[in-house]
């Protein structure tokens, strides 16, 4: 398995209840995402929110718990073509495998602004459907003008009576009838042709009380009150390695067969964020990573029968 998140942790469990003798590489960011997500009120079987560290730190332990040894590097190099698959740390260790999972994740996208670093988990998110419960009955904004944005700000309309689309050009990227949604929303308003310079902190414990915003047209600087903003300008899947060796989407994204976790090679199997551009939710990451893995069980016994057979 490589990635350490919800779908590799997952994977892992049921990999090794299957008695599969998995080994887990844990990537760069162990604990991948959820280790930089605090309160987390939406993961089943928690009556009281919890953290997402500690979270990741029992996924972890019930992996190794039930035999899966956990690794903690960062791979490489990778050979899928041929078998068994060859992997390469950054210190140079070998790997080989006979099924590989593919559990490397996506990265939100963020403006890079050091205000915008230092409110994260203060007021700034990546993720409506993770955080917007936290904001009902607040001003909030959404930063972006693709299907994700629009999105994003019709279902923070849930909670939240004032919502504010921010876009720096003057029309939106979203398909149209997400457009007519959004305009015919009124508790959603607009504002064109700016961007976001400034994530503005208040109180005691600091929280995000606005945005400074710059017109790209006449450069002037002005100020909205919001208390949650939400970066929608996209995510960035960790598929580097895999590129020319196994199919990817025009995004990146690794392409699985409908209804299984199966890629384009054989023996490999992706699953949550890196394969998974709709839902990006910890719960739906740990169901592709149980699937994920009762594919490669159910691909290494096919495997073992067929060398029995040609004996």
């Amino acid at each position: 398995m490589l990635g350490s998140g919800p779908a590799g942790y997952t994977a892992a469990i049921y990999a090794a209840r299957a008695g599969l003798m998995p080994v887990l590489v844990q990537g760069i960011v162990p604990g991948g995402q959820l280790t930089t997500t605090t309160d987390v009120e939406n993961y089943p079987g928690f009556r009281d929110v919890i953290q997402g560290p500690w979270l990741m730190e029992e996924m972890q332990a019930q992996a190794e718990h039930v035999g899966t040894k956990v690794v903690w590097d960062h791979i490489s190099k990778v050979d899928l073509s041929s078998r068994p698959f060859r992997l390469t740390g950054d210190g140079g260790t070998q790997y080989s495998a006979d099924a590989l999972v593919i559990a490397t994740g996506a990265q939100a996208k963020w403006l890079g602004l050091p205000s915008e670093e230092h409110m994260k988990g203060r007021g700034a998110s990546a993720c409506a459907t993770c955080d917007g419960f936290f904001y009902r009955g607040k001003k909030v904004a959404v930063i972006g003008g693709g299907n994700t944005a629009v999105e994003e700000a019709l279902y923070l309309t849930n909670h939240s009576h004032d919502v504010t689309l921010i876009h720096r050009r003057d029309t939106l990227r979203a398909e149209k009838i997400l457009q007519d949604r959004l305009f015919a929303n009124e508790k959603i308003k607009v504002i064109w042709d700016s961007e976001v310079v400034q994530f503005v902190g208040g109180g005691e414990p600091e929280a995000l009380v606005g945005l400074d915003l710059r017109n790209r047209r006449t450069g002037e600087v002005s100020r909205i009150d919001v208390e949650g903003a939400f970066v929608a300008i996209g995510h960035s899947p960790a598929t580097e390695l895999f590129a020319g060796q196994i199919e990817l989407d025009p995004e990146g994204y690794i392409v699985v067969e409908k209804g299984t976790t199966q890629t384009s090679v054989q023996g490999v199997f992706a699953c949550g964020d890196v394969m998974d551009k709709i839902y990006r939710q910890a719960v739906t990451a740990a169901g592709t990573g149980c699937m994920a893995a009762l594919d490669a069980e159910k691909y290494l016994a096919a495997m073992e029968y067929e060398a029995l057979a040609a004996e």
